[in-house]
């Protein structure tokens, strides 16, 4: 592949892993890496099994409470986690099958690791397929974004009784960034590809067939040499 265009595609490649693998480890291991958060105003929050709570954080792997007493809390639940919040007589439970789905972060990590493998290759198949990969690591990317949205969509949905302000943490703007990024690297990819097939092509005049009859022009130098 043309470097004017390999270079770049490695460079979106790599940022966009780097960027997924960051947000596929998450809570509770990387507590600022959260998906959805929640501030809670006056009252404040009860999540069951933490206590009294100022902001609650959804990551991918579990969930972190800010005490109001200045302390950090995450559980410990692994994937498909659920939790109540109780707030003065309001419950608000968010369920497994909102957070279950999260796990497909990791699943586009790995798949952008292959691809960003595959495009230090400079075999014309190898590269072929290391655009596909990125094509799908995107896609991955893309559905991981979704559900992303879906969970902040539903947790503000169900927080709506409570005096709070829910917000997309910073795991919600890098994934989609590095959805843009793998984009990028897969369009950039595919260029080169092609880029290579046409400087290896080579034009041929077009030869006369034998027998053939001159043309119009051929007609006129003719007629014109026996004058």
């Amino acid at each position: 592949m043309s470097r004017a265009f390999c270079i770049p595609g490695i460079i979106f490649l790599f940022c966009a892993f780097v960027l997924l693998f960051i947000v596929s480890v998450s809570l509770p291991y990387l507590t600022a890496m959260d998906i959805t958060r929640v501030n809670f105003n006056s009252f404040g929050g009860n999540v069951a099994g933490t206590g009294a709570t100022s902001q609650l954080r959804f990551g991918i792997w579990a969930f972190c409470s800010e005490l109001t007493n200045g302390n950090s809390v995450c559980a410990k639940t692994g994937h498909a986690y659920a939790l109540t919040v109780n707030s003065g007589s309001t419950a608000v439970t968010i369920g497994s099958s909102w957070t279950r789905g999260l796990a497909v972060h990791p699943v586009a990590t790995g798949v952008t690791f292959i691809a960003l493998l595959l495009s230090f290759s400079t075999h014309v198949t190898v590269t072929l397929l290391s655009s596909l990969v990125s094509f799908l690591a995107a896609l991955i990317t893309l559905i991981a974004f979704a559900i992303d949205i879906a969970l902040f969509a539903y947790v503000k949905h169900k927080m709506r009784g409570i005096d709070q302000s829910t917000k997309t943490g910073p795991g919600f703007w890098l994934t989609f960034v590095a959805f843009i990024l793998l984009l990028l690297a897969s369009c950039t990819v595919c260029f080169g590809r092609r880029r290579d097939r046409m400087s290896g092509a080579t034009s041929y005049p077009m030869a006369q067939q034998p027998g053939a009859r001159p043309g119009l022009m051929g007609r006129f130098r003719r007629n014109r040499n026996v004058v």
